[in-house]
C-alpha cells in the first residue's frame, strides 16, 4: 500500500507528544516523590564521600573508604555500628566435648620472668651510629623509650608487694558504702569537665533528673553539602549528649557507654528533630535507635516495660490520614503545606527550659521531659546498671543541676578478684614437646583481667587445646601502674598462660607483640601453622582447623579476611603520615582480630628481625601483609580470603568473631555446646 507524503510528519509529530509526555511524568515523579532529596541523602551516606567522625574530623573525598568498617556518625549522619557489651564476666557453660584423658599434670605456681628478647629495640653500636646521624624513625624512638620505661618497671614489679600499697581493695574487692541519692548544680557539674560520679552506680528504680537549656543553634560547616552544591556547605546545628558510662576504662580507650541519648534539634542530615540513642564498648558503637517523630511498633516484643520506643511529635510532614492520597499527592504538587496531625511538640526547644528524667526500669531506660513520655531504650545485655559510675552531659546545652535518686547504697570494687577465678580447671597445659597444628597468640592489655579470664572459660576449654594440638598463650607488655603490673604477674605465674614482653604497653607498639608471637611460634611450640588474634576474639577452633585442613602443608599460607588496595589515611584521628607510609596504597593484608600464617613466613620475620631487617609499622596488620608480601617475593604464597574471619561484631556460620565482650563470649560457647554457630548479638 502506498504510504501519503503526509505520514511522516505524522509519526514526527506523534513521537514528539511522547516525549513531551515523558518529561512530564518524570517531573511530577521528582516533585511527588522528593527524588532529589533522596538523591542528597544517598550522596551523603555514600562512603566515597568525605565523612565527621565522632571527634570531629574529616576523612577527605580522596581516600578510599573501607566498606568492610563502618563508619562513626555525626550530627549529619546516622550512627552504622556494631552492637556491643560491657565486661561482666560469669562461670562458663562447659562444653560437652570428649576431652584428651591423658591430660598433663598442671605444676605449682612458678617464677615468672619476662621473656628476654628485645623485639625491634635497636641496640648496642647501631644505635650509636644510628644517634649520630638522626636516622631514628618516631617509631624506633618510640620503640628505644618503651624498652627502656619497661625495664624499670619490671624491677619495681620484683620489689613491689601489692599489701603494703594501699591497693589492697584492688585484689580483695571489699565493698563501698554509697549514698542513696546525689546531686550537682551547674557549676559543680562544669567544674567536673561535666562528669557527675555515680559511686555505686544505678539500680532497677533509679532516676536522674537533668534541668537545662539548650543552646541557640551554632554554624557548622559540611564539605558535603557544598559537593552537594548546596549553599556555601554551612547548617545549624544544636545538639547534646547525656551518657550513662563505666568507669574502668583502659588506657588510649574511651570508657563503655552504657547509654548514649542525644537529641539533635538541628543539624541532623534528615532536616527534622531526632533523637538517638546508642552504646559503644572498646570504642565501637552498636546498632542506633532512631526517634524521629513517628511512633514506634505497638507490638508486644517491640515494647519497654510497656512503654514505645519512640513517642510521637508534631512533624510538618506527616500526611494526615483522614486526607485522600490523591489530595496528599495534589498538595504536594502545588506546594501546599501538609496539614500535621496534632500530637504534641519536640520537646526540646532552643533557649527554652526542660527538666528530662531518664528512669532506669526492668527492661530498658526511659525518658520523660516535661512529664511525657518520650522514649525507652531496652537494655543490651553486658551492661549492668551497677556499671554505670558516671553521668556525662555535653554538647549544645547549659545544664543547671542534676539530681540522681534511689541509687543502690553498696557496690563490689573493681578488682581482678571479681573475674580471676583461681581455679586449677582455667590453668593451661603446659607446652607441648611434639609439633602441634596451629599455636594461637592472644594480643592482651595488661588490665584486661575480664578478658583473658573469659577466653580461658571458653574457646580456651576447646577439645583441640585441651588435647594438645593447638596450644594458646596470651601475649601482654607492662603498665604504667606498678600494682597492676604486679597483678599481672601473680596471674602469669598461677595460669601459666601469659608471656610478658617488658616493654611499657602502647597502641603503637602492637607490631611488637606479633613479631613476638611468630618467634614464639616457631622457638618454643613448633607449629605448623601461627594465628594472630585478639583478647575480645572468639574462635572457633575446630572450624579454623577444619578451613587449614585442606591447604596443602607444601604451600605458603596467608589466611583470614582480607583487604585489597586500601589507602591510609591522611587526617584525623588514625592519620598515618608520608613519613610514616610514603605509598599511595597498603599491600594486601588480613585484618587484626584473626588471621593464620604458615610457619615458613613466621621463621621469615623473626629471622629479617634478628638481622635488624624488618621494616616496623604501628599498624600490626598492615605490618605483617607487608612482610608477607615481601616473602612472596621469593617463596609463592597461597593469599586464602574467607568473610567468616569476621572485622567486625560476629556473623552465622564465623570462624572468629571479634568485638566479643566476656559476656557474649560466655554465650557464643553455651551456643556451640549446644551445637548452634550463631552470634550472640543482644538487642
Amino acid at each position: 500500500m502506498k504510504r501519503s507524503k503526509s505520514e511522516p510528519s505524522t509519526v514526527r509529530r506523534f513521537r514528539l507528544s511522547h516525549l513531551l509526555f515523558g518529561i512530564a511524568a518524570i517531573y511530577l515523579l521528582f516533585l511527588g516523590f522528593k527524588f532529589q532529596h533522596f538523591l542528597e541523602l544517598a550522596a551523603m551516606l555514600s562512603g566515597d564521600d568525605s565523612y565527621v567522625g565522632l571527634d570531629g574530623s574529616m576523612v577527605g573525598e580522596n581516600e578510599e573508604v573501607d566498606l568492610s568498617k563502618r563508619f562513626f556518625g555525626s550530627a549529619y549522619k546516622d550512627t552504622l555500628h556494631r552492637e556491643v557489651e560491657d565486661n561482666q564476666n560469669h562461670n562458663a557453660p562447659l562444653m560437652p566435648k570428649k576431652e584428651h584423658t591423658g591430660e598433663e599434670k598442671r605444676g605449682p605456681p612458678r617464677s615468672i620472668k619476662p621473656i628476654q628478647h628485645k623485639y625491634g629495640r635497636i641496640t648496642g653500636e647501631i644505635m650509636r651510629q644510628r644517634n649520630r646521624t638522626s636516622d631514628l624513625s618516631v617509631l624506633e624512638r618510640m620503640v628505644d623509650e618503651a624498652w627502656t620505661l619497661g625495664s624499670k618497671a619490671w624491677e619495681e614489679v620484683e620489689d613491689f608487694d601489692i599489701g603494703d600499697s594501699g591497693e589492697g581493695t584492688m585484689l580483695e574487692g571489699k565493698p563501698e558504702s554509697c549514698p542513696l541519692w546525689t546531686s550537682a548544680s551547674g557549676n559543680e557539674l562544669a567544674a567536673g569537665e561535666r562528669l557527675m560520679f555515680l559511686p555505686c552506680g544505678l539500680a532497677a528504680g533509679s532516676s536522674i533528673t537533668v534541668v537545662g537549656t539548650p543552646h541557640n543553634a551554632h554554624q557548622e560547616y559540611v564539605p558535603q553539602l557544598v559537593r552537594l552544591r548546596r549553599r556555601d556547605g554551612l547548617v545549624m546545628v544544636s545538639q547534646f549528649m547525656v551518657e550513662l558510662q563505666g568507669l574502668k576504662a583502659v588506657d588510649g580507650e574511651d570508657p563503655p557507654k552504657i547509654l548514649h541519648l542525644n537529641p539533635r534539634l538541628k543539624g541532623d542530615w534528615s532536616q527534622r528533630p531526632v533523637i538517638e540513642h546508642n552504646t559503644c564498648y572498646r570504642m565501637q558503637w552498636g546498632a542506633a535507635q532512631r526517634c524521629d517523630g513517628l511512633p514506634s511498633k505497638n507490638d508486644e516484643d517491640m515494647l519497654v516495660d510497656g512503654y514505645r520506643r519512640c513517642e510521637k511529635w508534631v512533624r510538618n510532614d506527616i500526611v494526615d490520614p483522614k486526607e485522600s492520597k490523591t489530595t496528599s499527592w495534589f498538595n504536594r504538587f502545588i506546594g501546599r503545606e501538609q496539614k500535621p496531625e496534632l500530637t504534641w511538640p519536640f520537646p526540646f526547644v532552643e533557649r527554652k527550659l526542660f527538666i528530662l528524667t531518664l528512669r532506669a526500669g526492668v527492661d530498658g531506660f526511659h525518658v520523660h521531659v516535661g512529664g511525657r513520655h518520650l522514649t525507652s531504650f531496652p537494655y543490651r545485655l553486658g551492661f549492668t546498671l551497677q556499671d554505670a559510675t558516671g553521668l556525662a552531659i555535653k554538647g549544645d546545652v547549659d545544664v543547671h543541676s542534676v539530681y540522681a535518686t534511689a541509687l543502690p547504697t553498696s557496690h563490689p570494687s573493681f578488682s581482678p578478684q571479681r573475674v580471676l577465678e583461681m581455679s586449677e580447671k582455667w590453668k593451661a597445659h603446659p607446652l607441648p614437646k611434639v609439633p602441634v597444628r596451629l599455636f594461637i597468640g592472644v594480643l592482651s592489655a595488661t588490665n584486661h583481667f575480664a578478658e583473658r579470664m573469659a577466653v580461658r572459660k571458653t574457646w580456651m576449654q576447646s577439645s583441640a587445646i585441651k588435647s594438645s594440638h593447638v596450644a594458646v598463650r596470651f601475649f601482654v607488655a607492662l603498665n604504667q601502674r606498678k600494682e597492676v603490673n604486679a597483678v599481672l604477674k601473680k596471674e602469669a605465674a598461677y595460669f601459666g598462660d601469659i608471656v610478658i614482653l617488658p616493654f611499657m604497653d602502647r597502641y603503637e607498639l602492637v607490631v611488637l607483640k606479633t613479631i613476638a608471637i611468630c618467634e614464639f611460634g616457631v622457638q618454643n611450640v613448633t607449629a605448623a601453622y601461627i594465628m594472630k588474634c585478639d583478647d575480645d576474639t572468639f574462635v572457633r577452633v575446630d572450624s579454623v582447623l577444619k578451613e587449614i585442613g585442606g591447604i596443602s602443608r607444601n604451600k605458603s599460607l596467608y589466611m583470614g579476611n582480607l583487604n585489597l588496595l586500601h589507602r591510609p589515611l591522611r587526617n584525623g584521628k588514625w592519620a598515618v603520615t608520608y613519613e610514616e607510609w610514603p605509598e599511595e596504597v597498603y599491600p594486601p593484608y588480613a585484618n587484626g582480630p584473626g588471621y593464620i600464617i604458615s610457619s615458613n613466613i613466621a621463621k621469615f620475620v623473626g629471622e629479617l628481625h634478628a638481622k635488624r631487617g624488618l621494616r616496623l609499622f604501628k599498624m600490626e596488620d598492615v605490618s605483617m601483609g607487608m612482610w608477607v608480601e615481601q616473602f612472596n617475593g621469593t617463596i609463592p604464597v597461597q593469599y586464602s580470603h574467607n568473610w567468616k574471619f569476621c572485622q567486625y561484631g560476629c556473623m552465622v556460620d564465623y570462624y572468629t568473631a571479634h568485638y566479643q565482650s566476656p559476656r557474649q563470649m560466655i554465650c557464643l560457647w553455651d551456643k556451640l555446646g549446644r551445637g548452634q554457630a550463631q552470634c550472640c548479638n543482644f538487642r
